[in-house]
């Protein structure tokens, strides 16, 4: 079964606290993509927002909540079920537009290509 891509899985965080997570650095399945420079846990629209410095020039991307593996508050990091390159494909950050249907549902038909890996 896949849950909804804009909610994190049971278990990634407490419910009952929104964790304060700007600035933790971010892990890919395969290294370190940058820090989260934005997250929201709203219901059914929650993602985060990934400086990603100079390993995509500067750039910033934006993860469903949906791959979202874990949050390690004692070593600032959190972890997610994609790989470095799955990430850089992923459609360009908009800035301007990043909170308008269109474009969650242009990241979410690229995001849904890939097996749920998350804890139901």
């Amino acid at each position: 079964m896949t849950p909804d891509l804009w909610s994190y899985p049971n278990g990634v965080y407490d419910m009952g606290l929104n964790p304060d997570i700007i600035g933790f650095d971010v892990q890919a399945t395969d290294g370190k993509i940058g820090s989260v420079d934005e997250a929201t846990y709203e219901a059914s629209q929650s993602y985060i927002v990934v400086d990603t410095g100079p390993w995509i020039f500067g750039k910033k991307v934006m993860l469903p909540a949906s791959v979202v593996t874990q949050i390690d508050p004692a070593e600032r990091k959190v972890f997610v079920s994609r790989t470095k390159q799955e990430i850089k494909n992923a459609p360009e950050f908009d800035e301007t537009a990043f909170e308008q249907p269109d474009y969650r549902d242009r990241l979410g038909e690229y995001y849904n290509r890939f097996p749920y890996t998350g804890t139901l």
